[in-house]
């Protein structure tokens, strides 16, 4: 089975009283026109993905003709049809990328898959589909995403990754409030990417982002004994994380000072390396662990005032 963008479904059994069912085809996920495909179904208005049985055939749309068919399409012979697929143009994001952006942002928000499925009028088995596969989704789906996120559609497809955050419009009527050290220890949670602050060897100020994780009160990152990131150990540094919800314009960040050390107890090192939950993104050997223990720890959120 093979079909184009705007093809038609239908799915009709030769028993007696069963439901014809049909619906426009809205997204393929191979260049060849293959199974599976996002189906918006006539009579819900619903996209589903959907993997035809043999009770499924597709009544083809003339291109360049709209609402004239072929009829029902020819048994597949294995030659390569030309088809309008649905691939990012070169350049263009990743689909796979779309779909972590999707579970990373749905996790995030503590939406199941199927409560965002069923606030994005999609099926969860699609979701899922998207989720761990690299589908490109249509662009209805992606804006019904985006609305069941709250987020937009321009940052599930990862528009503006090399631009720095916070580039939108301030909120109306903002609201800045400071944070107390509770709130600010789960900011922090157990882990995520921050920055230090340090001086380094010959006397100038650096801010560098590490992969950093929370143990018994103290913040711990690993690097490497010649890196900036090492200029923290024995002195006072700050580090700070923070996130920006550029969808809505508001966001938190978290602001930790205290003296910097390295772990050079065995069981500790092994300890920490067991549960650390990243590899250091920059890569290369780093087995140094600096453990930061905070004597100040402080905090501010920006919100809308009604909230």
């Amino acid at each position: 089975m093979r079909a184009h963008l705007g093809d038609q479904l239908v799915i009709e059994s030769q028993r007696t009283g069963a439901t014809r069912r049909d619906g426009e085809i809205v997204g393929l996920h191979h260049e060849d026109g293959t199974p599976p495909y996002d189906v918006r179904w006539s009579d819900t208005d619903e996209v589903t993905l959907v993997f035809p049985g043999p009770d499924a055939h597709v009544r083809q749309v003339e291109h360049g003709r709209p609402g004239t068919t072929r009829g029902p399409a020819q048994p597949d012979t294995g030659e390569a049809e030309a088809v309008s697929a649905v691939a990012p143009p070169t350049g263009g994001p990743n689909p796979g990328d779309i779909g972590r952006r999707v579970a990373v942002e749905r996790r995030r928000r503590g939406l199941s898959r199927e409560e965002t499925a069923r606030r994005a009028r999609i099926s969860s088995a699609y979701l899922a589909y998207l989720e761990e596969q690299p589908a490109e989704p249509t662009v209805a789906t992606l804006l019904n995403l985006a609305a069941a996120l709250g987020t937009t559609s321009a940052a599930l497809r990862g528009a503006g990754v090399d631009l720095p955050p916070g580039q939108g419009h301030a909120l109306l009527h903002p609201q800045l409030r400071d944070l107390g050290p509770e709130e600010c220890r789960r900011l922090l949670s157990t882990h995520g990417v921050g920055r230090v602050a340090v001086s380094t060897s010959d006397g100038r100020p650096a801010v560098v982002p590490v992969n950093y994780e929370v143990a018994e009160d103290a913040i711990v990152f690993r690097t490497a004994p010649d890196s900036v990131p090492a200029a923290a150990v024995g002195t006072e540094v700050a580090f700070e994380a923070d996130h920006v919800d550029e969808a809505l314009s508001q966001g938190w960040s978290v602001l930790a000072v205290g003296p910097a050390n390295v772990v050079t107890e065995p069981d500790a090192v092994r300890g920490l390396a067991q549960r650390a939950h990243t590899e250091p993104w920059a890569g290369g050997a780093r087995e140094m662990w600096v453990s930061i223990r905070p004597t100040s720890l402080t905090g501010r959120r920006i919100t809308p005032a009604d909230q």
